[in-house]
């Protein structure tokens, strides 16, 4: 059975379709994690995750670790019972009003307290040994005059289902690896995620996360860090988490795979040359550049 089979079984449902002694399960693990002087801080973000969060926060409760942890969330302004759930676990949590996960990121990163900080997102499922598979690289001590790592990525599944089946996830997974294998060389930030992003928290609050676009916050917490050292990746299968389709939408996995080959094959060069600035799009901008 694979690993996540189980928090599947609740996944998506509602919270009157879950036992309570399930709850109660998660709730008591969750617990027996937690740290008081923790070394790294798993930071839960969830904006309207009603059907998903409890999901995840059973993976979190089920970690491995030689690390001393604190788990914690973030209520991004839902509007369903996602707070509610963040108290029925008893996870410490923080209302963060303003929306977008620019500022719910911001948010955690301003109440946690580990040295190393992962971003979890609440519509994903976590295997046992994430945390330490990637903290193996982030606190490795630099060797042979290399820059130290300040941050951390992995790869991501997704759960086959009736509409997407098995060994189509796995070609589109192969296929979008091999070019984030390659693109990671020169531009690692494109290669990052929210899902899978671990890093030096000491050296994320000397920046700001961005809380002025939609979407890329990540990436560009990950270009800033590049100053400090190197950015690494994971990609040991037993440190890949597993996600819903948000980020597919509901196209078939052929249109998906083909928009993605066309959107990356304009300007494909610039994958195999370093920057430091990305020009930002008006329509990721929360507020948009006007014309003078």
């Amino acid at each position: 059975m694979k690993w996540y089979q189980k928090y599947l079984s609740i996944y998506g449902k509602a919270l009157s379709d879950i036992p309570d002694g399930t709850i109660l399960q998660i709730r008591n693990q969750l617990q027996s994690l937690q740290s008081d002087d923790p070394e790294v801080s798993v930071v839960v973000i969830a904006h309207n995750e009603g059907q998903r969060l409890l999901a995840c926060l059973w993976s979190l409760s089920e970690l491995q670790s030689q690390w001393r942890l604190e788990i914690m969330g973030v209520n991004n302004q839902s509007d369903d019972n996602t707070e509610e759930l963040f108290r029925l676990t008893g996870l410490p949590y923080h209302n963060e009003e303003r929306k977008s996960p620019g500022f719910a990121r911001q948010c955690g990163l301003v109440h946690s307290r580990g040295r190393y900080h992962f971003f979890i997102d609440a519509d994903t499922m976590y295997p046992p040994y994430y945390i330490d598979l990637l903290m193996e690289k982030l606190s490795a001590p630099a060797k042979n005059g290399q820059p130290e790592t300040v941050a951390v990525g992995s790869l991501w599944s997704y759960y086959p289902d009736a509409n997407h089946s098995a060994w189509g996830l796995h070609l589109f997974e192969f296929i979008r690896d091999c070019f984030l294998f390659v693109q990671h060389f020169k531009r690692p930030e494109l290669c990052i995620r929210g899902m899978v992003f671990a890093f030096r928290a000491d050296y994320a609050r000397k920046e700001q996360i961005r809380t002025d676009i939609r979407r890329g916050e990540d990436g560009s917490l990950a270009l800033s860090l590049k100053k400090y050292g190197r950015i690494q990746f994971v990609y040991n299968r037993q440190a890949r988490p597993v996600t819903g389709y948000g980020t597919l939408g509901n196209e078939s996995l052929f249109k998906s795979l083909l928009y993605r080959i066309r959107y990356q094959l304009r300007g494909i060069s610039r994958i195999f040359f370093k920057t430091n600035h990305y020009e930002d799009r008006d329509d990721n901008l929360i507020n948009p550049r006007t014309q003078t």
